[in-house]
This record gives structure tokens, C-alpha cells and sequence, in this order.
């Protein structure tokens, strides 16, 4: 779980490096990068939210195994981030 954690960490921060440094609003692309990443396939990441970069091949066999371990949640645990993930997209607070 540690290694996906960081797999993780390393790909929200390469693409909030890539939003910033080319004027783009980071938390449209963080938020259809996550929401690709949950519900989506990892061919759906590379032709939505990473189109536009150059994705190399070491950060591809990252990004599928990152992707394996999210499909490979429970279904609750899953259905759980995609709430959460609706929530953070509607702005809303869950106190």
C-alpha cells in the first residue's frame, strides 16, 4: 500500500507541475485526472487529462500499476472514493 501511496504522490505532483507550467486551472486537471484514475481505464487517462503531455515510459508502467491497485479496491472502498471525489467536485462539506 505504501508503494501505490507513493505512486500516487509522484503522479498528482508531476501533473499539478505540469498545470502550472502551462497556465492551466490545476484543480480542473487534478480532479478529471482523479476522476479518470477511479472510474476511468488507464488508455481514458492518456487520451483525456495526460493528452497533452509526454507521458514516459517508466511513468506509464507507474500510472498502470497505480491503476491496478485502485481496481483492485473492494467495491465499497471504491464507491466510497468516487463520493468523495462527487463531494470535493460539488464543493460540498460532509460535517
Amino acid at each position: 500500500m505504501k508503494r501505490s501511496s507513493a505512486l500516487l504522490l509522484a503522479a498528482l505532483t508531476v501533473l499539478c507541475t505540469c498545470g502550472l507550467a502551462t497556465g492551466e486551472d490545476t484543480e480542473e486537471l487534478f480532479m478529471d485526472f482523479l476522476q479518470t484514475l477511479l472510474v476511468g481505464s488507464t488508455e481514458e487517462l492518456y487520451e483525456g487529462p495526460l493528452s497533452r503531455y509526454n507521458i514516459s515510459a517508466d511513468a506509464k508502467a507507474a500510472m498502470e500499476e497505480l491503476k491496478s491497485c485502485i481496481d483492485g479496491l473492494q467495491p465499497v472502498h471504491k464507491a466510497e472514493l468516487v463520493k468523495l471525489l462527487v463531494q470535493v467536485l460539488g464543493g460540498q462539506d460532509d460535517a
